[in-house]
């Protein structure tokens, strides 16, 4: 009873579907247009269809393999060929397989495919036959100049890349050194309105050429502590003229001696300095 019940299941599913004609597009083709042969299947629910390849033949060659394009509740298979040949052509499709969804199998004859090709030869050439290739065309005599022209032109290129390559590297000049800015004197300073800046450059100097007699007295005292330390490593007289000049700069730098006269001060600044500076000894036996 279960046999027989599954066999009345099974069989609309696998009742053989009747052969069908294969659909021709275009209906006319020529010699090397793609045709494409197609044929719907109906199938059950959940069913599908597995197309064979299409062997290739002297007339007729396949370009793909087989499509299968759902259309609704049916397929459609399609091939898509072209056609060497002129006249009735008869294209043998290999069976298409419909698989169901519980593992069953089952084969329909694909049938064949009929159709006309036309030719592209107007029918005015009588009994066309294909030519052969032709035969390269070459010169009886073979010149040798444009062969030597162009190693020629070879052999310079070599040449010039190799000298190129291995020639001197040449060292730019040094760019010629910047002279330095030519400083500014008191007297252009005071003339533009600016004796504090005289006074500051003053002092600052005279500050620099103290720090190098008396490493103590460094820039980075203040005027009463360079003083200070200065009063211990000099003599009485010279440290008296450098509290007067360095006091009476201070005031001017600071606005509270706009009355003083800075270029005399300025003078009386750079004359300390040259005392200051210690006096290069002479070699021995250098009056000889």
């Amino acid at each position: 009873m279960r046999l027989a019940a599954l066999l009345l299941a099974l069989g609309p599913a696998t009742q053989r579907q009747s052969p069908a004609a294969w659909t021709v597009t275009p209906p006319s083709p020529t010699v090397g247009d793609t045709i494409r042969l197609e044929r719907t299947f109906s199938l059950p629910a959940g069913w599908r269809v597995r197309p064979g390849r299409l062997e290739a033949s002297e007339q007729v060659e396949p370009l793909e393999d087989a499509r299968v394009v759902p259309d609704g509740s049916d397929w459609v298979v399609r091939y898509i060929v072209v056609a060497w040949a002129p006249g009735v052509q008869h294209v043998a499709v290999p069976p298409v397989w419909r698989l169901g969804a519980r593992g069953e199998a089952d084969s329909v004859p694909g049938g064949t495919a009929t159709f006309t090709v036309a030719s592209v030869i107007p029918d005015s050439v009588n009994a066309p036959q294909p030519k052969p290739a032709l035969t390269p065309i070459r010169a009886e005599q073979r010149a040798f100049f444009p062969l030597f022209v162009a190693l020629l032109v070879a052999g310079s290129s070599l040449s010039a890349a190799i000298w190129w390559r291995r020639r001197p590297v040449r060292v730019p000049p040094a760019p010629p050194a910047s002279r330095p800015a030519a400083a500014m004197s008191d007297e252009r300073w005071l003339q533009i309105g600016e004796p504090k800046a005289v006074a500051a450059r003053a002092a600052g100097m005279l500050r620099t050429v103290l720090a190098r007699v008396v490493p103590e007295a460094h820039g980075g005292l203040s005027t009463a502590e360079c003083l200070a330390v200065a009063k211990k490593h000099r003599p009485a007289p010279q440290f008296a003229q450098l509290e007067v000049v360095l006091g009476a700069l201070d005031a001017v730098a600071f606005g509270s001696g706009a009355a003083a006269d800075v270029a005399t001060l300025a003078q009386r600044a750079r004359m300390l300095a040259q005392e200051l500076k210690p006096q290069e000894r002479k070699p021995v036996g250098a009056n000889a």
